[in-house]
């Protein structure tokens, strides 16, 4: 259950306090973690070592230990030397990667657990029976973040993530796929809007700084039982695709955030190609060209404002004009009314989310 890598760095921190060398085995002999100079082969000591009665015992100038999970034999340890001070330290070693065992099946275990949470692979009676059996508050503020990465993440890396974005007791950093890290963050009560923006913000912030690219974080809105992790899970993933289609911008997307892009994302595909349609006129915004998009998306972006948009793209008022009445001609609809602004609008993220959905078809 422990990697090699940690056995490993844990017999060279026990090394750097005691000065002794030390290495761990499994059953059959093959050698785990050492921090000995010279490997040698021990598969014949540790066989009958395995099958005596003794917890401990000197062979060949070595301290063997028994290591047990659950009275289950999982490592055989090894500390050079044969005298009483030597037995005393290898007795602790052992009593330190033993322990080490405890923990992480006690991790394990909670990762299983928040793991069919968010899966929502649980009966309610059993997630709060194996929450109180697993220690966890069921009546805490919690939120979530998933962080999508493009570099896949093994076991290692994901315990490089739990390090840089571990905060409190009461958080849990898991996955369900090589990409997507999954942060269960628990709340203080005054935490809000401002302080979830903050939070992605410091765990964008950190893995950015770590080496990790093209990161992207959305999260859900604040849950009160535990419950209701799984929904903020679900809102967090479509906060994550939407975010894709409409947001491309952004690294950091809030489900609360996603106004009418929400609703689009929900439309079926034949709806929408009907409706635009019957918007175009069997046309596309494709069509368009660089120029007709450049004045659409800088109109939209100041409001419908006719000068502040003439303005930032440098060209007479009345050329703006000129533009407005060349695409109320060819579509039916006047960008300076609202009611025809807002069809518009809709009609454009209709044409993005589509295209997004046909690119995954690929």
């Amino acid at each position: 259950m422990i990697s090699n890598q940690i056995l490993q760095n844990t017999i060279e921190g026990l090394k750097g306090i005691t000065r002794i060398d030390f290495c761990v085995l499994d059953t059959d002999g093959k050698l785990l973690a050492s921090t000995f100079s010279e490997q040698g082969s021990y598969e014949e000591e540790v066989v009958s070592f395995v099958e005596s009665p003794a917890d401990s015992q000197v062979v060949k100038g070595y301290q063997f230990f028994k290591i047990f999970d659950e009275h289950h034999l999982e490592y055989i340890l090894l500390a050079n030397g044969g005298g009483e001070d030597v037995y005393m330290l290898g007795k602790i070693a052992a009593f330190q990667i033993q322990n080490l065992l405890v923990a992480y099946k006690e991790r394990f275990d909670k990762d299983n657990f928040i793991k069919n949470l968010l899966l929502d692979n649980l009966l309610l009676v059993d997630i709060y029976n194996r929450a109180k059996k697993l220690h966890i508050d069921t009546e805490i503020r919690r939120v979530i973040f998933i962080i999508e990465t493009k570099q896949e993440k093994d076991n290692s890396a994901l315990d490089n993530v739990r390090t840089l974005l571990g905060g409190k007791a009461g958080d849990f950093v898991t996955a369900v796929d090589e990409k997507n890290i999954i942060v269960v963050k628990a709340l203080e009560i005054s935490d809000g809007h401002a302080e979830l923006h903050k939070m992605a913000q410091n765990f964008y912030d950190l893995l950015k700084n770590d080496g990790e690219e093209d990161i992207l974080i959305a999260y859900g809105t604040v849950v009160n039982d535990i419950k209701e992790v799984s929904k903020s899970y679900k809102e967090a993933k479509l906060a994550l695709d939407v975010g894709k289609i409409f947001f491309a911008e952004r690294n950091i997307i809030a489900y609360s955030a996603l106004g009418i892009g929400r609703l689009i994302y929900q439309l079926p595909i034949p709806l929408c190609k009907m409706f635009i349609r019957e918007i175009f006129e069997g046309k596309s915004p494709d069509d368009f060209d660089e120029e007709t998009l450049t004045t659409i998306n800088k109109f939209f972006e100041n409001n419908l404002n006719v000068s502040e948009t003439s303005r930032q793209l440098y060209i007479h008022r009345n050329t703006l004009v000129y533009r407005l009445d060349k695409l109320q001609k060819s579509t039916g609809l006047d960008l300076r009314v609202f009611e025809d602004a807002i069809t518009f609008k809709i009609a454009l993220m209709v044409v993005k989310y589509m295209k997004y959905m046909e690119s995954l078809e690929y």
